[in-house]
């Protein structure tokens, strides 16, 4: 498997290799040419890509192969790496955005806006050893490498679902709050992370009500991403029978956990005062409409037993949190954060450097 991905690499040929949240196996997806496929109306099947902005493509990488299984190890390459610190300017522009952000709440009706950076860092270690290495520091994420050649490489090890979904059946999360994870303690999570999160958490059920039934909630607990601790709920429903997984994803992207509430104006914020493209930074990523056939009885014959399959179309998406974009000589790291009225600018730019230890643990 290994084999026909640095393969792929050196034809530059279309790929997404990807382990699911606490599996063993890597699945890897080989498109057979260099056409780009997008996303018309989501009845499409294959390995989607989207990016944050909702009026730019999603791409797809078909389901041409599909390969499952161990990857080999590789030989660890020692290349050089640039000093790991961000510079003071970026420091005083993104205590600058944040302050900005603050003021903009506690003046309108936004009571949310997540606001990011990116940090670029000479490297050029491969590819293939950075989502080997991604696998192993990270066994809860869903860890991944993508490439297209007419949009470029990215890797991550996102913790957060966008949204799953099993025939009817769906389920997705609230996660909001961030603070660093330690073993064996119970963590004092304040009045601010708490609300965050909250509505994160009321502004799914609220999305949801009209599209499925049955949607229970589970108690916040707190969830572990690598070296951080997030506040989670777990969210699930039923579609009513008019709606697709389309009319799902377009309702949840994007979320308030990773832009803001109310999303709309939240957005607008975003999109005219970060001043850089997120690309598919907080955008979502994984398997659209994966046809999987399952046997009622395993026990009838095999001639009895054929009455008993039924084929059914799942979906596995996940935002595209904690993730890098690869160049000849670069990795671009996105970070960010959720801003509210009590936000302090400095502790905002902190927790992105926190976060940021994620991918550079890697590199």
């Amino acid at each position: 498997m290994l084999d026909r991905l640095s393969n792929h690499i050196q034809k530059q040929l279309p790929f997404v290799a990807y382990r699911k949240p606490n599996a063993l196996l890597t699945n890897v997806i080989l498109q057979k040419n260099d056409l780009l496929h997008t996303v018309s109306d989501f009845t499409e099947s294959g390995f989607v890509f989207a990016p944050f902005d909702t009026t730019k493509q999603t791409i797809l990488i078909p389901f041409d192969e599909i390969l499952s299984g161990e990857l080999n190890r590789l030989q660890e390459d020692k290349t050089s790496i640039e000093a790991f610190h961000p510079s003071a300017e970026a420091q005083k522009k993104h205590v600058q955005l944040v302050q900005k952000g603050v003021d903009t709440i506690q003046n309108s009706e936004i009571k949310k806006i997540v606001l990011s950076r990116k940090e670029e860092i000479i490297s050029e270690t491969n590819p293939l050893v950075l989502f080997e290495r991604l696998r192993d520091t990270y066994p809860t994420a869903f860890v991944y490498l993508w490439f297209h050649p007419k949009v470029g490489m990215w890797a991550g090890a996102t913790p957060e679902t966008l949204v799953k979904a099993t025939g009817t059946t769906i389920t997705t999360m609230s996660l909001a709050g961030t603070r660093k994870f330690e073993e064996n303690t119970v963590i004092p999570w304040n009045q601010k992370e708490i609300e965050e999160q909250q509505i994160v958490t009321d502004y799914i059920v609220h999305k949801l009500q009209d599209i499925t039934t049955n949607i229970t909630v589970s108690k916040a607990e707190t969830h572990q991403a690598g070296s951080l601790a997030h506040l989670r709920s777990m969210i699930s429903g039923r579609m009513i029978s008019t709606i697709n997984i389309g009319d799902i994803i377009t309702t949840l992207h994007p979320t308030p956990a990773i832009c803001g509430f109310p999303t709309e104006a939240a957005k607008a914020f975003i999109l005219q005062e970060e001043h850089y493209d997120r690309a598919f930074y907080t955008g979502y990523l994984g398997e659209l409409n994966m046809r999987k056939e399952t046997s009622r009885n395993r026990n009838r014959k095999n001639q009895e037993n054929s009455a008993y399959r039924t084929v059914r179309t799942n979906s596995e998406l996940y935002v595209n949190l904690r993730c890098m974009q690869l160049t000849h000589h670069k990795r671009i790291l996105y970070i960010g954060g959720g801003i509210t009225k009590d936000s302090n600018p400095e502790l905002e730019w902190q927790e992105t450097v926190a976060k940021s230890q994620i991918m550079k643990r890697v590199l």
